[in-house]
């Protein structure tokens, strides 16, 4: 046997193997890269049918963006009109609020002014009233004045004709009283008749009785 033979023989025990193992490795790696397809192949299934659902999914936004901004136009639109309508009522409003604060504030000026009118006329007619008022009560004083006066003088000359007849009545009852006295003092010496005995009494009675009314009318 040459070298030649040795070295292939050798080269084939050696390499052989590896080859029938890396033939086997390979077959194996084909298998796995096929079974990795197949997957990568249903992963991109998936994600075009993933990517098809987003794109309607953002359709459907896009959709809906647009329904909602046009429904949100229409109700700004709303708003504005809704917004003017109560500008202008508003104004409308406070027109109405300005005339009537000017128709209520001529009013009020007009009966503020009635008011100090009112009060001028008072005033001038009370101190007319305090006036007359205060001469009646002088004129009234004054003959509350001259009917004291006069009911004083008269109560003086009453006093003093009472006091003049009180002194008149000493004297008369003085000068009885002696005359009694006298005559009682007879009737120790002379029998005197029960007739002129009751008379006696009688006008003791009287005198007494007049006694009393002058110092009643005296005290009055």
């Amino acid at each position: 046997m040459d070298i030649t033979n040795i070295v292939k023989t050798a080269l084939q025990e050696m390499i052989v193997p590896e080859l029938n193992s890396i033939k086997k490795e390979n077959a194996e790696i084909k298998t796995s890269l096929v079974l990795i397809n197949k997957r990568l192949d249903d992963m991109n299934s998936h994600l075009v049918d993933q990517s098809r659902r987003i794109d309607e999914t953002n359709n459907r936004i896009d959709a809906v963006r647009e329904e909602l901004n046009g429904r949100i136009d229409e109700t700004n639109k709303r708003i504005d009109a809704v917004r003017t309508e109560l500008t202008s009522r508003i104004d409308e409003t406070n027109k109405k609020i300005d005339t009537v604060r000017e128709e209520l504030g001529q009013r009020i000026d007009e009966t503020n002014n009635r008011i100090d009118a009112v009060r001028t006329e008072l005033t001038g007619k009370i101190e007319e009233v305090r006036t007359e008022l205060t001469g009646r009560i002088n004129e009234t004083n004054k003959g509350i004045e001259a009917v004291r006066e006069g009911l004083t003088k008269k109560i003086d000359t009453v006093r003093e004709e009472l006091a003049q007849e009180i002194r008149d009545v000493r004297i008369e009852l003085r000068a009885e009283i002696a005359k009694t006295n006298t005559r009682i003092d007879c009737l120790y010496e002379v029998i005197v008749r029960r007739d002129e005995h009751h008379k006696l009494e009688q006008r003791v009675a009287n005198l007494e009785r007049d006694v009393s009314e002058l110092k009643r009318r005296l005290a009055a």
